[in-house]
């Protein structure tokens, strides 16, 4: 097998013909003549063929150097082609991009938004795999995550893809009827209400404000769920109030079929960020990071 200084040696040997001499070589390749004079001379001998017949006024070639310089012409052109191909997939990025997030977010905001892949990107494979809990996504091989909020955890970089959003206390006009309207924070002890569970078996408190300050509310009831659309789910199926963004529960409050109170009361929370490791970002994982960003 050739060694890999023999290529260092041919492509200095093809300057020389392309250039017609040592000293234009020389130049255009910013080499000292006699180096390259030396690697030529060094091809000959490794080769032991006469490539090139020197005299005072020209070089030209023996026909051995003939035969040499087409096929190593062509096998450089074939070379170039290959790496203007990888050009090609670095300006068109490919591979999988494995995202760790809600029910919520995949279907508020990451399907629609990347859908637009199917065309741009038809070579990125998206993973949205559907979690309630936080991960170490590092450690479960996920390029990014999604959550409520900027705050991640050191080395990471987050990157906001929705406005805030709002919550929305809701319950059935059944429900209604049945336990009446709360006017403020404290009337919901009174109220059976669906909670979020954590991964961990600890339950969201529910956070409102009142008076410019943050009161929270520790649902009671039977239900306890992982994911905000279920939630939305047991509070239309009269399972208790349920504490949720507003987007979620939009077309059932505007049919009636859920009732909001304490919107007044009501938090905006800091919206969805992506959220991923500052080092290593690959073009197919930079394409959503500017596809999602806002």
């Amino acid at each position: 097998m050739a060694k890999r200084e023999n290529y260092n040696e041919l492509y200095l040997f093809m300057q020389v013909v392309r250039e017609g001499s040592f000293t234009a070589a020389a130049h255009r390749l910013g080499l000292a003549q006699s180096g390259i004079s030396r690697s030529v001379r060094e091809l000959e001998e490794r080769l032991g063929v006469q490539l090139l017949v020197r005299t005072t006024r020209k070089l030209s070639l023996t026909h051995a150097g003939e035969r040499l310089y087409q096929s190593a012409e062509s096998a450089f052109e074939t070379l170039d082609n290959g790496l203007a191909t990888l050009a090609h997939f670095r300006e068109t990025p490919s591979g999988t991009v494995r995202i760790n997030a809600s029910q919520h977010a995949i279907d508020k905001c990451l399907l629609p938004r990347l859908a637009v892949f199917k065309q741009r990107y038809p070579d990125i494979r998206l993973e949205l795999m559907n979690e309630s809990r936080f991960v170490d996504i590092i450690a479960e091989r996920f390029d990014a995550g999604v959550r409520l909020g900027p705050e991640v955890g050191q080395g990471m970089i987050a990157v906001r893809i929705t406005p805030d959003m709002e919550m929305a206390v809701v319950g059935t006009p059944e429900h209604m009827r049945r336990y009446g309207f709360p006017q403020a924070p404290a009337d919901l002890a009174t109220h059976p209400c669906i909670a979020y569970q954590f991964a961990d078996g600890s339950h969201y408190q529910w956070e409102l404000v009142q008076d410019g300050k943050t009161v929270t509310h520790r649902p009671e009831g039977q239900w306890a769920l992982s994911d905000s659309y279920m939630e939305a789910e047991a509070a239309r199926l009269g399972l208790g109030l349920a504490y949720v963004p507003v987007e979620l529960v939009k077309e059932d409050i505007a049919r009636g079929t859920l009732i909001r109170v304490l919107q007044r009361y009501s938090l905006r929370m800091e919206g969805l960020f992506l959220y991923y490791p500052h080092r290593n970002v690959t073009p197919a994982l930079r394409a959503v990071i500017d596809t999602l960003k806002i």
